[in-house]
């Protein structure tokens, strides 16, 4: 997606058309019209895509597979114009007039359309369009932002199972989850040295609450 992004933004900037006209009246004119004037969409579906990197980073599951279908469809929008100027099945010529703001007494004498940036804008098309294909394949279980963002409560939960287990010593645990641990009133040294009655504490604790 950053490269897809990247090669969009890259051929807004890019001169896409040449025009020259004359209007009989004043020496022949010459506009170049670059990839934001031909396709003004460009910029936009690229900044976009680099939002969509943050979206993928921050979501899972069916969120991250509804990534993935905008990216197809911001792949297939940004295919269009390309693929059109490249193949001339475009009102090239009557397009190019209009963008160029010509007047109405102006004649059209040439129009030049540069195939490298359309190229790019295609490239950068497939690439985003193989991104959306990965994240709609992207495994469920697949690891959301770093555990820095996840929510305290559930991190906590979860450290707190991770140093009572009988297998995992509190040796081979991450200084953040022993301090994740801490926070949630456990001692990590305790329930590595005696994780049997670790385990029966936790429960006592759970049963006093339910009597309470």
């Amino acid at each position: 997606m950053a490269l897809a992004a990247a090669a969009m933004w890259g051929s807004a900037r890019l001169t896409w058309v040449t025009v020259s006209s004359t209007d009989g009246l004043t020496e022949a004119r010459t506009d170049e019209l670059d990839g934001s004037d031909w396709f003004g969409a460009l910029t936009p579906l690229a900044l976009v895509l680099l939002a969509a990197i943050a979206a993928v980073l921050a979501t899972r599951g069916w969120l991250r597979r509804m990534v993935g279908v905008l990216i197809g469809l911001v792949a297939a929008v940004t295919a269009v114009p390309s693929f059109a100027l490249l193949t001339g099945s475009g009102a090239t010529d009557e397009r190019a007039a209009t963008l160029a703001e010509l007047p109405g007494r102006a004649t059209v004498t040439e129009v030049v359309a540069a195939p490298m940036p359309a190229w790019l804008t295609l490239a950068a098309a497939v690439a985003a369009f193989v991104a959306a294909v990965l994240l709609a394949r992207m495994p469920r279980e697949t690891a959301q932002l770093s555990g820095k963002y996840d929510n305290p409560v559930f991190r906590r939960a979860a450290a707190t199972e991770q140093v009572t287990r009988a297998d995992a010593p509190a040796a081979g645990l991450s200084e953040r989850v022993l301090w994740d641990a801490l926070d949630a009133g456990t001692d990590p040294t305790e329930e590595a040295a005696n994780p049997d009655a670790a385990t029966v504490k936790s429960r006592g604790g759970e049963s006093g609450g339910n009597d309470r």
